[in-house]
């Protein structure tokens, strides 16, 4: 239950995502559009967050709220004084800086002071009973590691029994790319205001983050006219890729998938692709592999038709294929790089995943007609770079690698990023921390070239496949845990989501 309270994605959130800093840019003219000044702005967020708090924790009487040197800081003054009003008990201690406040935050700050309320030095011992934590030191402009007295704060309220909401964000976890340079606060419910920021979605946000909470102030009207960073992708919207099946339709209408892997050793990761590709749906799944897997591919799953790979069968399945996927199991050894050298220049959709992305980091070249999967360790490989410089800014790790190698890529990991060399971005939320285990990545190939032998795009089908796979392994977390899943649990419960018409 623990991995399940700390779930991000919510039916309720929006799924257009916004750059913080853009969002930073533009907000006083948002707020002037909709008839009200920055500060009645912070004040409608401050009124939000109460009423949010009132509902999560009715029974709370004593608020700690941390307020910072900025906007954020601004809100939590608002929180303060609304808290107080209500007639619940309030220490607040808030983080002076060098320059002054920002005017609305003064305002608040003011307000606060003039209801009665009292400041506390953030060197000041903290109350013995607290009930809720309130997180308003550092907001979305963050850059850097938080320094001394907010990283003693945040350490502080981590260490505190009480559980911490956060507003707008977690101190300490980076809007923009979802990293954590040094300490952040641990939420328990983030409230975030106005647009969901790329930082909540991936990167480390779901360890910070707890539960996600929106409010837009009543700027959605204006926010539905702006152009969005990029797309969330959630269960529900499996259904504008994968409508039902025409009656009349036979296994040739369902595209013949060819997947080529499985050295010495290897065969469980090409079984696993195969099956996958079945399961979602694929009408024939032909697979090439070494001769002594043959057998037992057979034997465990006879609706795959299954072949040693040599030359000549590899030459007759890309002649006979509408869809390529090479690399589970393929190994780096001379048997895997000639099947690559084979492949490369095949000019139908391919997937490219695993040993197939390594063999390509020493071969780098671009194809537009390619979906490659990688997780943080390939795309670093991929970069010539280390996994920390993919996971600092996974957003522009992704960018980079479609840049270097066009088509789309697939960024596995918490939040896994969707981008093609067309400038389409999205995040893929859904998944846990199950699926942390040996054959998800095999799993998740063979779902999307199965969607893609379906006749959908690089970028559809890589968007479908990943919401299909990770909402497969979310209701299953849901019904018996995160520990223990297996890549092959997924394989019965992903009828319901690639039928979206069947999910409950």
């Amino acid at each position: 239950m623990a991995d399940q309270k700390k779930k991000t994605n919510s039916l309720s959130l929006p799924h257009s995502v916004y750059g913080a800093q853009w969002l930073r840019g533009w907000e006083s003219e948002a707020a002037g559009l909709a008839g009200v000044s920055l500060y009645q702005l912070m004040e409608r967020a401050g009124a939000g967050a109460w009423r949010a708090l009132n509902w999560l924790y009715p029974f709370a009487g004593h608020y700690l709220i941390l307020a910072g040197h900025g906007n954020n800081g601004g809100d939590a003054y608002v929180v303060a004084r609304l808290a107080r009003a209500r007639g619940k008990q309030v220490t607040l201690i808030e983080c002076t800086g060098n320059h002054p406040l920002p005017e609305q935050a003064q305002l608040a700050r003011q307000a606060w002071l003039d209801a009665g309320g009292s400041l506390l030095n953030a060197d000041a011992a903290w109350p013995e009973q607290v009930d809720v934590i309130i997180d308003g030191l550092l907001g979305t402009g963050l850059a850097a590691a938080p320094r001394a007295p907010y990283s003693d704060l945040i350490a502080a309220a981590n260490a505190h029994a009480a559980p911490v909401v956060a507003l707008d964000i977690p101190s300490g976890l980076n809007a923009e790319t979802g990293a954590v340079a040094g300490v952040a606060i641990n939420a328990a419910h983030t409230l975030t205001f106005i647009a969901l920021k790329p930082g909540l979605l991936t990167g480390k946000a779901r360890s910070v983050t707890g539960r996600l909470h929106y409010d837009d102030l009543g700027l959605a009207p204006w926010l539905a006219q702006q152009a969005s960073l990029m797309e969330r992708l959630t269960a529900p919207q499996l259904s504008r890729w994968l409508t039902p099946r025409d009656p009349c339709s036979h296994k040739g209408d369902n595209g013949r998938l060819l997947i080529v892997g499985g050295d010495h050793g290897l065969s469980g990761a090409i079984r696993m692709t195969g099956e996958a590709a079945l399961r979602a749906g694929a009408g024939l799944v032909r697979v090439l592999t070494r001769e002594e897997n043959i057998a037992s591919l057979l034997t465990a799953r006879p609706e795959l038709m299954v072949e040693p790979l040599d030359d000549a069968s590899l030459r007759q399945g890309l002649e006979w294929a509408d869809v390529i996927v090479i690399g589970p199991g393929l190994g780096q050894a001379e048997w895997g790089k000639n099947a690559l050298r084979l492949v490369e220049n095949c000019t139908k959709p391919m997937l490219w995943d695993a040993d197939a992305l390594n063999l390509l980091a020493f071969n780098p070249h671009k194809r537009h007609n390619r979906i490659i999967t990688p997780h943080p360790g390939e795309a670093a490989r991929l970069l010539n770079g280390k996994v920390g410089d993919i996971e600092s800014d996974r957003l522009l790790a992704a960018k980079n690698i479609v840049k270097r190698y066009g088509g789309v890529v697939v960024l596995k990991g918490a939040g896994t990023l969707i981008a093609d060399d067309e400038g389409h971005l999205a995040v893929a939320d859904v998944g846990n921390a199950g699926m942390a285990s040996g054959g998800m990545g095999d799993l998740l190939s063979g779902i999307i070239g199965g969607l893609l032998a379906q006749k959908l795009s690089l970028f559809d089908a890589a968007c479908a496949g990943c919401v299909a796979h990770g909402a497969t392994a979310d209701r299953l977390a849901a019904e018996k845990g995160t520990r223990g899943m297996l890549a092959t649990d997924l394989l019965p419960a992903l009828y319901q989501f690639v039928n979206p018409e069947r999910i409950a």
